[in-house]
């Protein structure tokens, strides 16, 4: 692999160390916990096998989907890291922490040694070796979804099982708790519980919150027909309906969900099914059929629909920065999400560009942190490393010795 980079400043990284040390001074105490686990001698923060970074640690995931090679690019060192080829892989996700590539048979998980923990008022950040976990069973329609207690596994035919999430830390997969019942969706960790997704016959899925065991809790007011989509933001989960989009939220113990509605009629093909964001960020994307992008601030309970060219892939670190949209053309454009213009476009970067918005798990994706978007070119044996907030400037090319058909940023 080769890399073409231009040099990063530093004062960033020293900023965000004096922060972290500022966040976390006082903070040191004899509790227990996951990541306090012995005395009042251990530091704050500390994770066992893990050393703590001052900025984010990001390395993308990627795959294959041809000859099911995967590989593990570490954003910060540029180095890359061979790991186990895994045929028939489909479609990749992540939870911030562990890849979870999906194939026919069942999902292998790879833990990419680079996460997070947000603590409200600052956060940490964690680097570990790479390495393999196992294999989850479950084929095509499997969905995977995970808070820092539990990872839920959620089959097509709606059946769910919960797995520790300290056993994945600890490289093994454990024996997951299957859940009562089915589920007309992903469950969802969230807030200490489980969102889930209920029907009965033909009527419109309806909000269950559960516990960890599966004991339904409470069941705010809520429908939601032909769910599609869902996605965990700082406001709440967010679960995408035929009419728009439900908005489940906890305050003070107390789940209720709200109705955040497109406001017109929106054809199928248009509506909202595949949410894309940055982690934490309450500003979710998805396309709008062809040659439009939704918007969702879910903060001021908002779509806006943005007109652009035959979109491919879109996404957004949030609110003041551009909705990056790959089009059919090749090109990353850059649009205002308040006015719909167009702010900035690149030179075209990917030269085999599928049509239109597929919706297929291996089209090329835009993954996005707090300073930079990543672009996936598998034709081209390449990704690129975009400065959003510098007129899309390829900050980084990085060159690889296999097509990143698949690709997800872990450490966020």
């Amino acid at each position: 692999m080769s890399v073409r980079s231009r040099t990063r400043p530093l004062v960033p990284a020293l900023l965000s160390a004096a922060l972290l040390t500022a966040g976390c001074a006082g903070q040191e105490d004899a509790g227990s916990g996951p990541e306090n686990p012995s005395s009042s001698a251990t530091p704050h923060g500390y994770v066992e096998g893990a050393s703590e970074a001052a900025e984010q640690q990001s390395r993308l995931l990627l795959g294959d989907s041809g000859t099911g090679d995967t590989r593990v690019l570490d954003l910060i060192t540029g180095k890359i890291h061979d790991t186990a080829r895994r045929a028939g892989v489909t479609e990749l996700t992540t939870d911030g922490r562990f890849g979870y590539f999906h194939g026919a048979d069942g999902t292998h998980v790879l833990d990419s040694g680079a996460w997070m923990v947000d603590h409200g008022d600052h956060v940490h950040y964690y680097r570990a070796k790479i390495q393999e976990v196992g294999e989850l069973p479950g084929g095509p329609g499997t969905s995977i979804r995970s808070d820092a207690g539990a990872t839920v596994v959620t089959a097509a035919d709606g059946k769910a099982d919960v797995h520790s999430r300290a056993d994945l830390e600890k490289g093994t997969l454990g024996t997951p708790a299957r859940l009562p019942g089915t589920y007309a969706g992903p469950v969802v960790p969230y807030a200490e519980h489980l969102i889930a997704l209920t029907r009965d016959g033909d009527a419109p899925a309806k909000v269950a919150v559960l516990d960890r065991s599966g004991k339904r809790v409470a069941a705010p007011d809520s429908e939601c027909e032909d769910p599609r989509g869902d996605a965990v933001t700082r406001r709440g989960v967010v679960l995408g309906c035929a009419d728009g989009a439900l908005l489940v939220r906890e305050d003070g113990g107390t789940f209720t969900a709200e109705k955040i509605a497109y406001g017109e009629d929106v054809p199928k093909r248009e509506r909202a099914a595949r949410f894309r964001h940055r982690p934490d960020s309450s500003t979710l994307t998805a396309a709008a059929g062809g040659n439009a992008v939704w918007v969702l601030d879910v903060t001021k309970r908002a779509w806006t629909r943005v007109e652009t060219g035959p979109v491919v892939a879109a996404n957004t670190a949030g609110e003041g920065s551009p909705l990056l949209v790959l089009e059919t053309d090749g090109a990353l454009h850059g649009y205002d999400m308040s006015t719909g213009e167009e702010t900035a476009v690149t030179e075209p970067l990917l030269t085999d560009v599928p049509e239109a918005a597929t919706g297929e798990a291996a089209a090329p994706v835009i993954e996005v942190d707090r300073s930079r978007a990543y672009l996936n070119d598998p034709a081209g044996r390449r990704v690129y490393e975009i400065d959003y907030n510098d007129s899309l400037r390829v900050a980084r090319t990085f060159d690889l010795d296999v097509r990143p058909s698949l690709m997800a940023e872990t450490g966020r």
